[in-house]
């Protein structure tokens, strides 16, 4: 897949193309209903598959006051969407200035001069132009004048569309099972290890620890039976926890693996600090709580572990 940093990296006379355009964060299994048919659409008029997509989110642009948090980071989200099979992924730079266009201004400046669409698949709820004036109609009217078929795709067969919304609602209130379900894969988080406050070390359970940056939307507090993931691909099993950790004043929010079960001749050389990992959740344990005194929390911890075995057990005879 190419991946084009704004519009004029887009080479001329670059199409034809059969372009969607969206923010496809999560890129869940609505957007992949559309890129699939984006990529059977372009396959069948011998034209490029693109995704037109904006960074940052628009609405971090529109409402900067409300904090919001993307699912997945940009990285992520591009190999998701090459992993649909798409040809060519183009990122704009979304500014205020950007969104000033008239719906009419956008179609012809990005998806006919730009890109030489001869069709756009889109979902009927789409809006896009100045103050989100232009929809489906729109599209389809536009492509009438400018010689593109817009071809429309519903959420069929759900009683909730699949949607961004829904997923960060979910990862909320810690059920990282329907997260899942609604993306069509466990959720994760990408980031670096960092150094922590060595308290797991001391109480005989070691953790990576994800730098303050790490891209994803942190599940509600709790601890998780999921897997981490290290530089060099492998996949460890791995009890996890997301909070401050109450039984200890002054710790900060953290999201921290425990790899369990790891062969005895790699103990000494386990070494992730400063490589980037990722993080996935597989079935949440328990909330979490304070307790009183270190000797019931490792009791509890212990327990957590034998837990998050069972699951991912569970979890690879499933896979």
């Amino acid at each position: 897949m190419q991946h084009f940093s704004g519009l004029d990296a887009v080479p001329a006379e670059f199409g034809p193309a059969v372009v969607t355009i969206g923010n496809f964060d999560g890129v869940h299994r609505g957007h992949i209903a559309v890129l699939a048919q984006l990529v059977a659409e372009a396959r069948s008029r011998n034209a490029r598959a693109v995704v037109v997509t904006f960074d940052p989110h628009p609405r971090r642009v529109h409402r900067p006051d409300v904090e919001l948090e993307l699912i997945t980071g940009a990285e992520d989200r591009a190999a998701l969407i090459a992993a649909s099979g798409v040809d060519a992924l183009v990122t704009i730079h979304y500014t205020l200035d950007f969104a000033q266009q008239s719906p009419d201004e956008f179609v012809r400046s990005v998806i006919v001069e730009r890109l030489g669409a001869c069709a756009v698949v889109i979902g009927h709820d789409v809006r896009f132009g100045r103050g989100n004036a232009g929809d489906f109609d729109t599209m389809t009217e536009l492509g009438a004048q400018h010689g593109f078929e817009v071809i429309g795709i519903d959420d069929a067969g759900h009683d909730r569309r699949w949607s961004s919304t829904w997923i960060r609602e979910a990862l909320a209130g810690g059920d990282v099972d329907t997260a899942a379900e609604i993306l069509g894969r466990p959720h994760r988080m990408r980031g670096e290890v960092v150094h922590g406050a060595a308290r797991g070390r001391e109480l005989g359970f070691p953790t990576a620890n994800l730098s303050a940056d790490a891209t994803g939307v942190i599940p509600a507090d709790g601890v998780y039976a999921g897997w981490l993931l290290d530089h060099g691909g492998t996949r460890w099993p791995a009890a996890i926890s997301v909070g401050s950790n109450p039984t200890f004043d002054g710790v900060s929010r953290q999201v921290e693996s425990h790899v369990i079960d790891r062969p005895e001749e790699s103990v000494e050389d386990f070494d992730l600090y400063g490589q980037d990992v990722l993080v996935e959740f597989i079935a949440r344990l328990r909330p979490m709580v304070a307790y009183h005194g270190v000797e019931a929390l490792i009791e509890q911890m212990n327990d957590d572990v034998d837990r998050a075995r069972a699951v991912l057990a569970q979890d690879t005879a499933n896979t």
